[in-house]
Protein backbone atom coordinates (compact mmCIF):
# COMPACT_ATOMS: atom_id res chain seq x y z
CA UNK A 1 0.00 0.00 0.00
CA UNK A 2 1.41 3.11 -0.88
CA UNK A 3 1.19 6.93 1.18
CA UNK A 4 -1.62 7.97 -1.23
CA UNK A 5 -3.87 5.25 -0.75
CA UNK A 6 -3.57 5.64 3.16
CA UNK A 7 -4.27 9.20 3.09
CA UNK A 8 -6.93 9.37 0.36
CA UNK A 9 -8.39 6.04 0.13
CA UNK A 10 -8.69 4.38 3.51
CA UNK A 11 -10.10 6.58 6.46
CA UNK A 12 -10.00 3.63 9.08
CA UNK A 13 -11.37 4.28 12.63
CA UNK A 14 -10.15 2.38 15.74
CA UNK A 15 -13.01 3.31 18.20
CA UNK A 16 -16.13 1.27 17.91
CA UNK A 17 -18.97 3.45 20.36
CA UNK A 18 -22.12 1.95 19.05
CA UNK A 19 -23.03 -1.14 18.74
CA UNK A 20 -26.31 -3.18 17.89
CA UNK A 21 -26.98 -3.47 21.92
CA UNK A 22 -27.56 -0.02 22.01
CA UNK A 23 -30.36 -0.06 19.73
CA UNK A 24 -32.07 -3.54 21.08
CA UNK A 25 -30.66 -5.79 18.11
CA UNK A 26 -29.54 -9.25 18.52
CA UNK A 27 -26.19 -10.23 17.18
CA UNK A 28 -22.87 -11.78 17.60
CA UNK A 29 -19.47 -10.71 17.98
CA UNK A 30 -17.68 -13.17 14.97
CA UNK A 31 -13.55 -13.39 15.03
CA UNK A 32 -12.05 -14.49 11.85
CA UNK A 33 -8.66 -15.00 10.63
CA UNK A 34 -7.73 -14.81 6.95
CA UNK A 35 -5.86 -16.78 4.77
CA UNK A 36 -2.89 -14.47 5.33
CA UNK A 37 -3.30 -14.47 9.08
CA UNK A 38 -5.15 -11.51 9.68
CA UNK A 39 -7.63 -11.23 12.22
CA UNK A 40 -10.61 -9.55 11.58
CA UNK A 41 -13.87 -8.76 13.40
CA UNK A 42 -17.70 -8.18 12.57
CA UNK A 43 -21.15 -8.91 13.51
CA UNK A 44 -23.73 -10.94 12.50
CA UNK A 45 -27.49 -10.41 12.85
CA UNK A 46 -29.85 -12.77 12.62
CA UNK A 47 -33.07 -12.73 10.98
CA UNK A 48 -36.04 -13.98 10.06
CA UNK A 49 -35.00 -16.01 6.96
CA UNK A 50 -31.93 -17.51 5.47
CA UNK A 51 -31.73 -14.84 2.88
CA UNK A 52 -28.50 -12.98 4.13
CA UNK A 53 -26.89 -9.49 3.64
CA UNK A 54 -23.04 -9.76 2.96
CA UNK A 55 -22.18 -5.79 3.80
CA UNK A 56 -19.20 -4.35 2.80
CA UNK A 57 -18.97 -0.83 4.36
CA UNK A 58 -17.65 2.47 2.77
CA UNK A 59 -13.82 3.88 3.24
CA UNK A 60 -14.60 5.80 6.31
CA UNK A 61 -15.32 5.10 10.15
CA UNK A 62 -15.97 1.54 11.04
CA UNK A 63 -18.94 -0.89 11.68
CA UNK A 64 -20.31 1.13 14.73
CA UNK A 65 -21.52 3.98 12.60
CA UNK A 66 -23.21 1.78 10.57
CA UNK A 67 -25.62 0.56 13.47
CA UNK A 68 -28.93 2.45 12.53
CA UNK A 69 -28.82 1.65 8.96
CA UNK A 70 -27.92 -2.13 10.26
CA UNK A 71 -30.95 -2.14 12.65
CA UNK A 72 -33.45 -0.68 9.48
CA UNK A 73 -32.13 -3.41 6.70
CA UNK A 74 -32.31 -6.16 9.33
CA UNK A 75 -35.60 -4.98 10.70
CA UNK A 76 -37.25 -3.97 7.14
CA UNK A 77 -36.32 -6.30 5.04
CA UNK A 78 -36.48 -9.49 7.05
CA UNK A 79 -32.82 -10.69 6.54
CA UNK A 80 -30.24 -11.50 8.70
CA UNK A 81 -27.17 -9.12 7.91
CA UNK A 82 -23.40 -9.93 8.21
CA UNK A 83 -21.10 -6.84 8.38
CA UNK A 84 -17.35 -7.41 8.93
CA UNK A 85 -14.59 -4.11 10.02
CA UNK A 86 -12.14 -4.57 7.48
CA UNK A 87 -8.11 -4.50 8.12
CA UNK A 88 -7.21 -1.63 9.85
CA UNK A 89 -10.65 -0.67 10.70
CA UNK A 90 -12.36 -0.96 14.16
CA UNK A 91 -11.22 -4.06 16.16
CA UNK A 92 -9.55 -5.64 12.61
CA UNK A 93 -6.18 -5.96 12.84
CA UNK A 94 -3.59 -5.03 9.85
CA UNK A 95 -3.92 -2.31 7.36
CA UNK A 96 -6.28 -1.85 4.60
CA UNK A 97 -5.41 -2.34 1.00
CA UNK A 98 -7.42 -3.67 -2.14
CA UNK A 99 -5.98 -7.08 -1.91
CA UNK A 100 -6.16 -7.12 1.92
CA UNK A 101 -9.69 -6.05 1.58
CA UNK A 102 -10.65 -9.25 -0.75
CA UNK A 103 -9.06 -11.72 1.72
CA UNK A 104 -11.16 -10.16 4.62
CA UNK A 105 -14.41 -10.35 1.86
CA UNK A 106 -13.55 -14.15 1.23
CA UNK A 107 -12.92 -15.26 4.97
CA UNK A 108 -16.44 -13.42 5.27
CA UNK A 109 -18.10 -16.06 2.83
CA UNK A 110 -15.88 -19.04 4.65
CA UNK A 111 -17.32 -18.01 7.93
CA UNK A 112 -20.82 -17.48 6.56
CA UNK A 113 -21.16 -21.15 4.93
CA UNK A 114 -19.18 -22.76 8.04
CA UNK A 115 -21.03 -21.42 10.74
CA UNK A 116 -24.28 -20.67 9.45
CA UNK A 117 -24.46 -23.38 7.30
CA UNK A 118 -25.75 -20.74 4.28
CA UNK A 119 -25.56 -21.34 -0.01
CA UNK A 120 -23.56 -18.76 -1.72
CA UNK A 121 -25.14 -19.56 -4.71
CA UNK A 122 -28.85 -19.65 -3.05
CA UNK A 123 -28.76 -17.33 0.43
CA UNK A 124 -26.16 -14.69 0.14
CA UNK A 125 -26.78 -10.88 -1.30
CA UNK A 126 -23.63 -9.08 -1.14
CA UNK A 127 -24.29 -5.49 -0.47
CA UNK A 128 -21.66 -2.90 -0.95
CA UNK A 129 -21.74 0.92 -0.53
CA UNK A 130 -19.34 2.88 -2.08
CA UNK A 131 -15.74 1.28 -2.00
CA UNK A 132 -17.62 -1.52 -0.83
CA UNK A 133 -19.19 -1.78 -4.13
CA UNK A 134 -15.44 -2.97 -5.62
CA UNK A 135 -15.51 -5.41 -2.85
CA UNK A 136 -18.64 -6.99 -3.37
CA UNK A 137 -17.92 -7.04 -7.02
CA UNK A 138 -14.81 -9.23 -6.42
CA UNK A 139 -16.85 -11.38 -4.55
CA UNK A 140 -19.30 -11.92 -6.90
CA UNK A 141 -17.27 -12.77 -9.68
CA UNK A 142 -15.27 -15.07 -8.18
CA UNK A 143 -18.70 -16.91 -6.43
CA UNK A 144 -21.71 -17.61 -7.86
CA UNK A 145 -24.17 -15.35 -4.97
CA UNK A 146 -27.98 -15.04 -5.07
CA UNK A 147 -27.47 -11.28 -6.11
CA UNK A 148 -25.70 -7.90 -5.73
CA UNK A 149 -26.75 -4.53 -4.45
CA UNK A 150 -24.53 -1.66 -4.82
CA UNK A 151 -25.31 1.68 -3.75
CA UNK A 152 -23.04 5.03 -3.86
CA UNK A 153 -20.41 3.10 -6.30
CA UNK A 154 -17.89 4.14 -8.70
CA UNK A 155 -16.44 2.03 -12.10
CA UNK A 156 -12.76 2.14 -10.56
CA UNK A 157 -10.57 4.09 -9.07
CA UNK A 158 -8.90 5.30 -12.77
CA UNK A 159 -12.53 6.93 -13.20
CA UNK A 160 -12.48 8.60 -9.84
CA UNK A 161 -9.52 10.06 -10.68
CA UNK A 162 -10.41 10.69 -14.50
CA UNK A 163 -13.09 12.76 -13.40
CA UNK A 164 -11.65 14.44 -10.32
CA UNK A 165 -8.37 15.51 -11.94
CA UNK A 166 -9.62 15.86 -15.56
CA UNK A 167 -6.81 18.61 -15.46
CA UNK A 168 -3.67 15.84 -14.76
CA UNK A 169 -2.69 12.72 -16.53
CA UNK A 170 -4.79 10.16 -14.77
CA UNK A 171 -1.45 7.58 -15.56
CA UNK A 172 0.70 10.07 -13.52
CA UNK A 173 -1.69 10.03 -10.71
CA UNK A 174 -2.37 6.25 -10.94
CA UNK A 175 1.13 5.39 -10.86
CA UNK A 176 0.76 6.36 -7.20
CA UNK A 177 -1.57 4.26 -6.29
CA UNK A 178 -2.04 1.21 -5.65
CA UNK A 179 -5.78 0.45 -5.19
CA UNK A 180 -7.94 -0.10 -8.67
CA UNK A 181 -11.14 -1.57 -7.49
CA UNK A 182 -12.04 -1.75 -11.71
CA UNK A 183 -15.66 -3.22 -10.70
CA UNK A 184 -17.07 -2.06 -14.17
CA UNK A 185 -14.18 -4.36 -15.87
CA UNK A 186 -15.15 -7.19 -13.78
CA UNK A 187 -19.05 -6.71 -13.82
CA UNK A 188 -19.54 -9.07 -16.80
CA UNK A 189 -18.31 -11.78 -15.04
CA UNK A 190 -20.78 -11.61 -12.14
CA UNK A 191 -23.80 -13.66 -13.46
CA UNK A 192 -26.06 -12.82 -10.68
CA UNK A 193 -29.49 -10.24 -10.31
CA UNK A 194 -27.80 -6.67 -9.94
CA UNK A 195 -29.62 -3.90 -8.24
CA UNK A 196 -27.77 -0.59 -8.27
CA UNK A 197 -28.91 2.63 -6.17
CA UNK A 198 -27.29 6.14 -6.57
CA UNK A 199 -28.34 9.22 -4.86
CA UNK A 200 -29.05 12.02 -7.86
CA UNK A 201 -27.14 14.94 -5.04
CA UNK A 202 -24.21 12.86 -5.00
CA UNK A 203 -21.04 14.99 -4.65
CA UNK A 204 -18.33 12.53 -3.65
CA UNK A 205 -19.37 10.02 -6.58
CA UNK A 206 -21.37 11.13 -9.17
CA UNK A 207 -24.62 9.82 -10.53
CA UNK A 208 -23.25 9.44 -14.05
CA UNK A 209 -21.05 7.11 -12.26
CA UNK A 210 -23.36 4.68 -10.97
CA UNK A 211 -25.50 4.76 -14.34
CA UNK A 212 -21.76 3.61 -15.65
CA UNK A 213 -21.51 1.46 -13.18
CA UNK A 214 -24.70 -0.33 -14.08
CA UNK A 215 -24.08 -0.63 -17.42
CA UNK A 216 -21.45 -2.81 -17.11
CA UNK A 217 -23.84 -5.39 -15.01
CA UNK A 218 -25.36 -8.33 -17.13
CA UNK A 219 -29.26 -8.37 -17.29
CA UNK A 220 -31.47 -9.14 -14.68
CA UNK A 221 -29.85 -5.44 -13.47
CA UNK A 222 -32.10 -3.01 -12.58
CA UNK A 223 -31.02 1.20 -11.27
CA UNK A 224 -32.93 2.81 -8.46
CA UNK A 225 -32.46 6.65 -8.49
CA UNK A 226 -32.55 7.96 -4.48
CA UNK A 227 -34.02 11.85 -5.22
CA UNK A 228 -32.35 13.88 -3.30
CA UNK A 229 -29.75 11.95 -1.95
CA UNK A 230 -26.04 12.64 -1.18
CA UNK A 231 -23.23 10.63 -1.16
CA UNK A 232 -24.20 9.16 2.84
CA UNK A 233 -27.90 10.22 3.43
CA UNK A 234 -29.26 7.47 1.49
CA UNK A 235 -31.20 5.51 3.40
CA UNK A 236 -32.24 8.63 5.47
CA UNK A 237 -33.67 10.79 2.49
CA UNK A 238 -34.51 7.50 0.52
CA UNK A 239 -37.11 6.95 3.26
CA UNK A 240 -39.34 4.13 2.85
CA UNK A 241 -39.52 3.99 -0.84
CA UNK A 242 -35.68 3.42 -0.61
CA UNK A 243 -36.59 0.38 1.29
CA UNK A 244 -39.84 -0.90 -0.75
CA UNK A 245 -37.24 -0.80 -3.65
CA UNK A 246 -34.95 -3.24 -1.77
CA UNK A 247 -38.02 -5.10 -0.38
CA UNK A 248 -38.86 -5.97 -4.56
CA UNK A 249 -35.68 -6.71 -5.42
CA UNK A 250 -35.24 -9.11 -2.84
CA UNK A 251 -38.81 -10.46 -3.40
CA UNK A 252 -37.97 -10.87 -7.50
CA UNK A 253 -35.19 -12.95 -6.62
CA UNK A 254 -38.31 -15.75 -6.18
CA UNK A 255 -37.84 -18.37 -3.11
Amino acid sequence: MTFIDQKMIYYPERTIAVTPADVGLEYEDAFLTTSDGVKIHGWWAPGGSKTTLLWFHGNGGNIGDRVENLLLLHDRLGVSVFILDYRGYGRSEGKPSEKGLYLDAEAAVEYLTREHGLSVADDVVVFGRSLGCGVAVEVAARHQVRAVILESGFPSVQAMVDRTYPFLPSSMLLSLVEARYDSASKLPDVHAPVMVLHGDRDRTVSIAMGEELFESANEPRRFYTISGADHNDTYHVGGEAYFEALREFLLDLGP
